[in-house]
């Protein structure tokens, strides 16, 4: 009854239901990651469930590597109560992100194999191709290819998902840039969904935003540091992958037809995509295996320019800004002149910090 009432005030106040439902997603899971964290904490310092530091480590002491249970709980619950139009896509989705959840859980506490883990996402990726029929069907006339066959749209969506995921996993290296770098993704997303209409995914991505804003608070904390380990960046990884599909499928309706939408999706993604390359064409021109973890990462860079985490993450996000602001006003340029002009943009990025690196070197020997 005190619903219905609290319902009927709103109602007289002239306020939309999907404001309600806006406001609901980001407080309930901003409060759910603030509640949950601080008692994660407490239960891993107790079992001693923490990331011991490496040689690759940009840490000193132990850390918990449990955050990112807090942040599942917090998306399932915000979304399963305010995405209500997800629909049907919403069980799918939820199988999806519970199988990466548990796959990310292991690892953070047993250390699961990598191959493992790419069962997983390619499981989960199956359940949203198959389950939802959103994939990619259409280049948009990017390298002169438009519709494409429906078997080579199911291959290259599970190679889009895969890399995206581990793309993100792979900037989770020092505090704050991963949630930074998502929250930022995940705010274009918030603008592009609410423009074309897409509620349900438009809420996603303001749940999104709000635990990683919530995690932000105890990622950058001296005495309550936690980290969102595999569990975190699978999860969000794929959630942010999910939002990018759907707008390529989208994009190809009629009633919207935005033509550029492939090469926006790389402005959007701009760091996680460089920082992948950069490590992958270093590895490959130094003879090593692609696979095998170093330290050539954008942010180990910055840390070698001096940067500490807190600097280095800012300065990324900032990059990130300003690629998804160029992104967007260049958007109704050709699709192939817009590919080679984030080309030159990502390049003319990799080789000014590579160039200030090692001159930084010399300079210190």
């Amino acid at each position: 009854m005190e619903n219905f009432k609290l319902l009927e005030y709103l109602y007289h106040l002239n306020i939309s239901p999907i404001y309600i439902n806006i406001f609901g997603a980001f407080f309930f899971a901003f409060v759910i990651v603030q509640v949950a964290i601080p008692k994660i904490i407490q239960i891993s310092h107790k079992k001693g469930l923490m990331d011991d530091p490496n040689e690759r480590s940009s840490h000193s002491h132990k850390v918990p590597t449990l955050g990112g249970v807090a942040l599942f709980f917090g998306l399932v619950v915000s979304t399963s109560i305010f995405a209500t139009e997800l629909g049907v896509n919403y069980a799918f989705f939820l199988s999806a992100i519970t199988i990466l959840f548990f796959v990310g859980l292991m690892d953070d506490l047993l250390v699961v194999a990598p191959d493992k883990k790419l069962y997983a996402q390619i499981i989960s990726t199956t359940f949203i191709i198959f389950g939802s029929g959103i994939m990619i069907n259409s280049l948009y006339g990017l390298f002169g290819i438009y519709g494409i066959p429906y078997w080579l749209g199911v291959l290259l969506t599970l190679i889009v998902f895969i890399v995206l995921i581990n793309a993100y996993n792979l900037i989770d290296g020092v505090d704050g840039l991963a949630s930074g770098i998502g929250i930022v993704i995940s705010l274009a997303f918030i603008f592009i969904f609410y423009r074309i209409y897409d509620y349900s995914i438009g809420i996603l991505a303001v749940s999104v935003v709000a635990v990683l804003l919530s995690f932000l608070k105890f990622n950058l904390s001296k005495n309550k540091r936690i980290f969102m380990g595999d569990t975190g960046s699978m999860v969000i990884g794929f959630i942010l992958t999910f939002m990018a599909i759907r707008f390529l499928y989208v994009s190809g309706l009629p009633s919207y037809s935005i033509q550029a939408a492939p090469v926006i999706l790389l402005f959007i993604f701009c760091i996680p995509v460089i920082d992948t390359l950069n490590v992958f064409v270093i590895r490959i021109l130094n003879k090593t295996n692609p696979l095998h973890p170093d330290k050539n990462h954008l942010h180990h860079q910055f840390l070698e320019l001096g940067f500490n985490h807190f600097q280095t993450s800012i300065c990324l996000v900032i990059i990130n800004v300003i690629f998804v602001i160029i992104g967007y006003t260049l958007r109704y340029i050709e699709i192939n002149k817009l590919f080679l002009i984030f080309l030159l943009l990502s390049v003319s990025f990799v080789v000014i910090v590579k160039y200030f690196t090692i001159k930084k070197k010399k300079l210190t020997k």
